[in-house]
């Protein structure tokens, strides 16, 4: 009678848990490191400057990298970062001419004629967001957006995360727009 109920409240936990995820993909699915999917909210414009972008936080955001995707658009390739946790991103992103971490100020070595320093404000460290952070690799890659060499190191402290993204093309233009459901960051940079 015992490893009967057993039996059964493993059933239904497995049944409930099942239950969770989204329409996109099963709830147990590893997380994708890149793909060349056509990301089915770019919006098709190709950036057009490659001025500094920046953007604010909403209040109490507290968001967590959860994945890493790469994508190639006509006329410019696509990073996602995909977050989870609570409110929308704030950014800073611009060309820097080292990679440089916040905090311990070891630099970065980054493959490429040119970084993209990503700064994702609104960041809070997995364990106050409770969103299991991206373990894919670093430098995530995908042989079929090579003027992106990889994007590097995702280092959070005080409240941003850091990202660095290695370009074999000289400061490319770029644009920077923030997603909801789920929340994402997505910077595009011309490809030419």
């Amino acid at each position: 009678m015992r490893n009967a109920l057993v039996f059964v409240l493993i059933a239904a936990a497995a049944v409930s848990v099942s239950g969770c995820g989204t329409d996109d993909a099963p709830a147990a699915a590893p997380p994708t490191t890149s793909t060349t999917s056509t990301f089915a909210d770019a919006t098709g414009e190709v950036p057009a400057d490659a001025s500094p972008k920046s953007g604010a936080a909403s209040p109490g955001a507290a968001l967590t990298v959860s994945d890493i995707r790469i994508g190639k658009q006509p006329g410019f390739d696509r990073v996602v970062y995909q977050l989870g946790g609570t409110g929308s991103p704030g950014w800073q992103v611009a060309y820097t001419d080292s990679a440089v971490q916040d905090g311990s100020g070891k630099t970065v070595d980054v493959a490429g004629r040119a970084i993209l320093e990503v700064r994702i404000l609104g960041s809070a460290y997995p364990f106050d967001s409770t969103v299991a952070p991206f373990a894919g690799p670093d430098p995530v890659t995908d042989p079929g957006t090579p003027t992106i060499t990889g994007v590097y190191k995702k280092l959070v402290y005080e409240g941003v995360t850091q990202s660095f993204i290695g370009l074999d093309a000289d400061q490319p233009p770029f644009s920077v727009t923030a997603l909801a459901d789920p929340p994402r960051l997505v910077v595009d940079i011309a490809t030419p």
